[in-house]
């Protein structure tokens, strides 16, 4: 169904073929996933619906044994794997966003290429709308993260570092089959939370103080993303008072998801709220980002995107407030809209 849409795509555009050469985007369309480095990886759309894989050598019998169906054009690292193929296409459909100038140049020479158009947002809407195989990868991924916040929160003591928490963290998470996070794991410590993008490290955890997760894992090839800012002690006054205000923030932007809302709407419910108490300054960034085979991918929720939310799509919401002396405090789900509403795929309490 993926390719007829593409094709559909190139008869409508009047291209030849589509070059598609984002190693995220090649997994989606072939259910094959590869990690080329610098070589040349890329799936070559015909408009007639052929496909052709153009991959190392060293890769062709691991892709032969997926689920790919199409040609295989493997190639030694001394070979032009163009010459290969040895065909014109006039009029070549690209990812702007991925495709280095470098690369196409080469495509221009290979192919003799007159005409290059862009099919980021084509392939972009694609993704965005999850199928059932996706949303069972993505709700195993937010369970495991959740089980990463409750190995993170129980190893919390007075004298621990950010780092130590992270690494306990990556190691304990092995034994639910997880190998790769899908970021950097980030544990921050009272204000030191109060930098969005904060790097953990030598800072030790004291008595009444918050403490800010924010991490994810890959299963599948699929990714989770949550923070959770969990008490230690009683943190001060004003530093609850902020963490109340994130929550409602959330919680208020949540209840408005489902089909037919604009993004836009979503992100001022939260802000206004943020702003409303007098913490708007403290609050950067957008309310979240979509969520997949990526940790973030499209769709923006921001005031900016005038979308509406679809049945299937997934998404972040992360309303923060970080002020700098006091704390730092962020609270994000990956929720999914279904068919008259929403459902929250990460469930660690709040």
């Amino acid at each position: 169904m993926k390719n007829e849409q593409l094709i559909k795509v190139l008869n409508d555009m009047n291209g030849d073929a589509m070059w598609i050469s984002n190693p995220k985007n090649i997994f989606y369309l072939t259910d094959y996933h590869s990690d080329p480095h610098e070589r040349l990886f890329a799936l070559l759309i015909e408009k007639d619906g052929t496909r052709t894989l153009f991959a190392p050598q060293m890769e062709v019998e691991d892709i032969k044994n997926s689920p790919y169906e199409g040609n295989i054009l493997g190639y030694l690292d001394t070979e032009d794997p163009y010459e290969k193929f040895g065909k014109t296409l006039n009029h070549m459909l690209v990812e702007a966003e991925y495709l280095t100038v470098k690369r196409e140049h080469e495509l221009k020479d290979a192919f003799q290429v007159a005409q290059f158009s862009y099919v980021d947002d084509e392939v972009k809407a694609l993704r965005n709308i999850k199928t059932d195989d996706e949303l069972s990868k993505l709700r195993r991924a937010a369970e495991i993260a959740d089980k990463c916040i409750e190995i993170g929160k129980d190893f919390l003591k007075v004298g621990v570092t950010e780092r130590e928490v992270v690494n306990h963290i990556e190691t304990e998470v092995r034994q639910y089959g997880v190998s790769e996070m899908s970021f950097d794991t980030m544990v921050l410590f009272g204000d030191h939370a109060a930098s969005p993008h904060g790097v953990p490290g030598d800072r030790q955890l004291a008595d009444d103080e918050y403490v800010l997760f924010d991490l994810g894992v890959v299963y599948q090839n699929y990714c989770s993303d949550i923070t959770r800012t969990i008490p230690f002690g009683t943190p001060s006054e004003d530093a609850q008072r902020i963490y109340q205000i994130v929550l409602e923030a959330e919680t208020e932007a949540m209840k408005m998801v489902k089909p037919g809302v604009k993004i836009s709407d979503v992100d001022r419910k939260a802000r206004g709220i943020i702003e409303a108490q007098g913490f708007g300054e403290y609050f950067p960034h957008r309310l979240g980002h979509g969520l997949g085979i990526d940790t973030h991918e499209y769709p923006d929720i921001s005031n900016k995107n005038d979308n509406v939310f679809k049945e299937g799509m997934v998404f972040t919401i992360e309303p923060g407030i970080y002020k700098p002396g006091v704390a730092g405090v962020r609270i994000e789900d990956d929720i999914l809209v279904t068919k008259d509403g929403y459902e929250s795929l990460t469930r660690y309490a709040k």
